[in-house]
């Protein structure tokens, strides 16, 4: 069987194996982004002054105060527009409107960022609890974030953001072909 063969047969996998791989593009960027940001919000302009709002605490030492907060900001939301578009067009291969599409992905993104800021503290401390060392209780945190990141994001982007509307339509077709057939049979039949 030829690899194209097994894809189309297996598409849905291929689409999770991709997804999986591809979602480094958007990690790649949120690196860079954060080094870039580092040198110019922190480094460059000194903007290390303690910043609190709503959930985001950036006020201890080693925070980087508000230039930490800007470049997580910054890095957070380049990173979720290369993803929307590497998901969109390489992954599903949507033809999804984009003017439907990109709000629900903003959504999306906004969950899971706000998960990956609020969960990691409660599992962290659920392990410490247990009895495990900090470093491991971070690292099971931080798996935690990637497997719900992945369990929620997937099937969201593959169902409600980027559905192929020619498969869809294709459906729709077929099953009202083969209803008109149906009856077509049926009146034949009389």
């Amino acid at each position: 069987m030829a690899f194209k063969d097994w894809t189309e047969k297996h598409e849905s996998l291929w689409q999770f194996i991709l997804f999986n791989i591809l979602s480094n593009i958007s990690t790649i960027t949120r690196f860079v982004c954060t080094w870039i940001g580092t040198a110019v919000f922190v480094n460059m302009l000194a903007m290390t002054q303690p910043f609190s709002f709503l959930i985001f605490n950036y006020t201890s030492t080693g925070s980087n105060g508000l230039g930490g907060f800007l470049t997580f900001l910054v890095a957070e939301v380049l990173a979720q527009i290369v993803n929307f578009f590497v998901q969109m067009k390489w992954v599903f291969k949507s033809d999804a409107a984009f003017s439907e599409a990109a709000p629900k992905y903003a959504v999306l993104a906004v969950v899971i960022v706000v998960v990956n800021l609020v969960l990691p503290g409660y599992v962290t401390a659920w392990c410490i609890d247990l009895g495990m060392a900090s470093e491991l209780a971070a690292t099971v945190a931080s798996v935690v974030n990637t497997l719900l990141a992945v369990i929620v994001s997937f099937p969201v982007l593959k169902f409600w953001i980027t559905p192929d509307e020619d498969k869809s339509d294709s459906a729709e077709k077929t099953a009202a072909t083969e209803k008109a057939a149906a009856s077509t049979e049926k009146d034949d039949a009389k």
